[in-house]
């Protein structure tokens, strides 16, 4: 039963998150803005994470675990295209529109909220695989809650800087939650040695 509810859990959130994607990449490219980019590609690497843990979870520990550690290598690729966002940015920077810059985080903050609360019902099980789940939720939260205030501060500044720096943040979290998620795997992958 833990199985079914996580497979359903996570069938669901992936199909929020390859929603949101639409409309914040959509977004992010009318505005210029590196820290909703960062996000856009963040939430299609959580629908594909989501979708591999629902392929997986019939798998034996240690197959689990492998895939445990693509799902960390997978997480860093929004890291590396915000870096390359960001540097394109940082040579022509331009304040992204602050009202839709932060109406668009709140919007995605809305959406990672609901994520969180379907996978923490369902962090336990599967170990690496729904670590990874729960983990890419709470962090997006986080970084949802930094764009809203990018938003607020471009307001102010009248300039690209808060966006630029939150979508380097956001590229910084990723990358320390794909560690987390390797370190996991590694253990689970120790564990199920006989």
């Amino acid at each position: 039963m833990p199985r079914l509810s996580l497979r359903r859990t996570v069938v669901v959130v992936a199909l929020l998150n390859l929603a949101y994607f639409g409309v914040e990449f959509a977004v992010a490219r009318a505005i210029g803005s590196v820290s909703l980019f960062a996000d856009s590609i963040d939430f299609l690497e959580d629908a594909s994470v989501n979708l591999i843990i629902a392929v997986a979870l019939g798998w034996s520990a240690r197959r689990r675990a492998a895939v445990g550690a693509l799902l960390a290598i997978i997480l860093l690729v929004p890291a590396i295209a915000t870096l390359v966002t960001a540097w394109q940015k940082w040579q022509f920077p331009v304040a992204p529109d602050p009202t839709l810059l932060g109406a668009t985080g709140a919007g995605a903050l809305a959406v990672n909220l609901a994520c969180a609360l379907l996978r923490v019902r369902v962090r336990g099980h599967a170990g690496s695989l729904s670590r990874a789940a729960f983990l890419s939720a709470r962090n997006d939260a986080f970084a949802n809650v930094a764009i809203v205030a990018a938003g607020g501060a471009t307001a102010l500044a009248g300039n690209a800087w808060p966006d630029l720096v939150v979508g380097l943040a956001i590229a910084a979290v990723n990358a320390g939650a794909a560690h987390e998620i390797w370190q996991a795997a590694r253990e689970e992958r120790r564990s199920a040695v006989p």
